[in-house]
């Protein structure tokens, strides 16, 4: 059988037989030597990394020309950029002398010395605008400065000057023109194929451009711009120099917007920044957040401060609705890094975080005080019911919210993580739900409300430093993850309302809160915020402020029995204290009093909520002696934080049970309790208490409480579904 087979052994190595290393290793190449590329290269691959699309050369120019001292700037586009991107400006000009350095690489007037980096004041810093778009494009520059008769021309080609036509000469030739400087970019990425191809529309490129110009025509006071299509007789956009900040919004964003923007400012020497701008209220809203950011004049983007706002917003705004944001952030050089993107978009600044949490808590706060002018939309829900209706506060405005479209769903979500999952959903279940209701007291019953009548009067803006320095003083002792917890949190149950606790959740968190500390805190920031437009609680009959006091004196002597104060005189003191400011108190608090010391009407400072006025003696009894008369700014604070303690909802026992002893009367249990009528009033008072805490306070701790770092005692944080996660998924 082998004699009849052919078989070649010259090609393979015989079974058993050991190859040697060499012959195992493939041919081996000589190592690629490493060369310097030629300059020609270097400059078209800096230009490609600094000119990425016409919206990349027009943002250098603009900021060249706003540095050059402009007033008006004049925009002209053809095919989106890339026949034609010219920009006109009336500045200082550039000198004859430097036109044949101009679009070199690494020249400018701005800097010096590596240093000078630090403390850079301007736009442009590095000296490649020009350069790299006479490496891609056709150049030219018509200038005029104020010394100069005339103005000059200069055609530039790969950095240097190059002449107008074949044959002719590279210096710049005179010319009439005015002064300023024309520069006009021609035929851009005209030697870079692969990279003009990549733009598929015109009119896209045209819609980059107008965004840049219109972010710089808000932001830039006291310039004129304007931007149009070659061949165009209509102006795109434009805006007049004289304009202020939101008539500029109002004329590129829309007056949607315009008229519902707050303003705001916030600074910290120790950070070394300031921070100005508008941003919308709770009444706009769109599907996609705009933020015009700026930092130190420089229009750029940063992903940490738009979620950062983002984030602020989802409090105030409906689910897929996002804010118009213009925000001026003025940083000490030193600590910018300019320098760390080549198209200069993003920049590097210390304390990065601290900043942004300073900025978003200020922009927390106002939409916080501002929520007179709030516009919802309700939809009926019975059959041939009308459509959507806007009901607005005290300022209508029109709505600027959608119908959705059924036939449009939105996409499905990704599945999340369990461990990421919020288990409790007011709108669908609570846990009360499963339990037997009361046949006497339910809590699900409120009781009957009382009438409240509206008075037409103006909202008085109060204007009183010591008002705003107490304001500032609670922003300035602002804990942001405690305000957040309370922002974004639903509400589980009462807890004990004997120690006043009750449980919510935020995220996936449990906590315990101390609802009376809590609350203290919360009517003492509505007393600052809504100070001078309080509402009155009317008393008909008016009430005998000397007869209040005495039952306060009664169960204070009563409960301090040591204490050596003259308890008979001091009914008439607090009288004739209160008296004698009923003018003040009348004004700034709907606190009325009658010539004689009656009561007529206390502040209103929550709708829906009644204070207990089993607290009234002792709070009228408390403003004596507890309130500083004597001095401005402790006058309002002191009395302010007695109506807040006077608002806060009152201890009541927990267990409250009638026994029936042998004769078949009954004993009540809780030691200090009296009669049958006394429990059941008791009783009723923890059904409107619950009422209250879930359907009133809490709802209103969550739209405006600014939480203090002196709450921090009052929260505990009780699970975590994520720790929980963690000792479970062991067994």
């Amino acid at each position: 059988m082998a004699d009849t087979m052919d078989i070649d052994y010259s090609h393979s190595t015989p079974r058993g037989t050991k190859r040697k290393a060499e012959d195992a290793r493939p041919t081996a190449q000589a190592p690629k030597r490493i060369k310097a590329l030629d300059q020609d290269v270097v400059n078209k691959i800096a230009a490609g990394e600094i000119i990425v699309a016409p919206v990349h050369a027009l943002k250098e120019l603009i900021e060249n020309a706003v540095d050059a001292g402009s007033t008006s700037l004049e925009i002209l586009v053809k095919d989106g950029g890339l026949k034609l991107l010219q920009i006109t400006d009336n500045g200082h000009g550039i000198n004859r002398d430097d036109l044949p350095i101009l679009c070199e690489r690494f020249t400018t007037s701005k800097l010096k010395t590596f240093e000078d980096l630090t403390t850079i004041g301007t736009y442009g810093f590095r000296g490649e605008a020009l350069a790299s778009i006479s490496h891609i494009a056709h150049l030219t520059i018509t200038t005029k400065t104020v010394e100069s008769s005339c103005a000059w021309r200069a055609h530039y080609a790969d950095g240097k000057l190059a002449p107008a036509k074949p044959g002719q000469s590279t210096d710049p030739k005179p010319t009439a023109g005015r002064g300023g400087t024309q520069i006009t970019v021609e035929d851009l990425f005209y030697n870079v194929p692969s990279r003009q191809k990549a733009f598929k529309s015109p009119s896209e490129e045209y819609a980059k451009i107008l965004d840049v110009v219109g972010r710089y025509a808000v932001h830039c006071g006291g310039v004129a711009f304007s931007c149009k299509k070659h061949g165009d007789s209509s102006i795109s956009l434009s805006t007049s120099k004289d304009a202020s900040r939101v008539d500029s919004i109002r004329l590129i964003h829309g007056s949607a917007v315009a008229n519902e923007l707050i303003s705001f400012e916030v600074s910290d020497q120790n950070l070394g920044f300031t921070a100005s701008g508008y941003a919308s209220n709770a009444n706009y809203h769109v599907k996609k957040t705009t933020i015009l950011l700026f930092i130190n004049h420089r229009s750029v983007e940063s992903s940490a401060i738009k979620k950062a706002l983002e984030q602020t917003y989802s409090t105030f705004l409906p689910k897929g609705g996002h804010p118009f944001i213009y925000l001026s952030l003025d940083i000490d050089p030193q600590r910018v890094d300019v320098n760390v993107h080549p198209t200069k978009r993003e920049v590097n600044f210390l304390n990065e975080d601290e900043i942004i949490e300073a900025i978003r808590t200020e922009i927390r706060i106002k939409l916080s005080e501002v929520d007179t002018s709030r516009t919802f939309m309700t939809q009926s829900l019975l059959p041939g019911g009308a459509p959507k209706v806007p009901i607005s506060g005290l300022n209508p405005k029109p709505s600027n919210q959608k119908a959705v479209n059924p036939r449009n769903p939105s996409s499905t979500p990704a599945k999340p993580y369990e461990n990421n999952l919020v288990r409790t959903d007011p709108s669908i279940r609570k846990i009360t739900s499963m339990l037997p209701p009361s046949t006497k007291h339910s809590s699900t019953q409120s009781p009957q409300q009382p009438n409240y009548i509206t008075i037409p009067r103006a909202p008085t803006h109060c204007r009183l430093t010591t008002i705003k320095d107490l304001r500032a003083t609670v922003r300035d002792n602002i804990h942001a993850t405690l305000t957040e917890v309370f922002a974004s949190h639903t509400y589980v149950g009462l807890v004990d309302v004997q120690r006043r606790i009750v449980a919510i959740q935020s995220g996936v968190k449990l906590f315990l809160v101390d609802y009376g500390m809590i609350s203290n805190e919360y009517f003492y920031q509505l007393g600052l915020t809504d100070f001078g437009n309080f509402g009155a609680i009317r008393f008909d009959p008016p009430l005998s402020i000397p007869d209040l006091i005495r039952i306060g004196v009664t169960a204070e002597r009563t409960a301090n029995p040591d204490d050596e104060v003259e308890w008979d005189e001091v009914a008439a003191a607090v009288t004739k204290q209160l008296i004698s400011r009923k003018d003040m108190l009348a004004e700034y608090f709907s606190f009325e009093l009658s010539e004689d010391g009656d009561l007529i009407s206390i502040p209103l400072l929550l709708k829906g909520y009644t204070p207990s006025m089993t607290k009234l003696p002792r709070f009228l009894m408390r403003l004596g002696p507890c309130v500083n008369w004597n001095e401005e700014k402790g006058c309002f604070h002191t009395f302010l934080r007695e109506l807040a303690s006077f608002y806060v909802p009152e201890q009541l026992p927990n267990e409250i049970k009638a026994n029936k002893d042998g004769k078949g009367e009954e004993t009540v249990v809780d030691e200090g309790m009296g009669d049958s009528e006394e429990i059941e009033e008791v009783k009723r008072r923890k059904d409107e208490v619950a009422r209250v805490l879930e359907h009133v306070l809490f709802p209103a701790f969550r739209a405006r409480l600014v939480a203090t770092k002196g709450l921090l005692s009052g929260v505990v944080e009780v699970a975590d579904l994520k720790g929980l996660y963690r000792v479970f998924e062991r067994c």
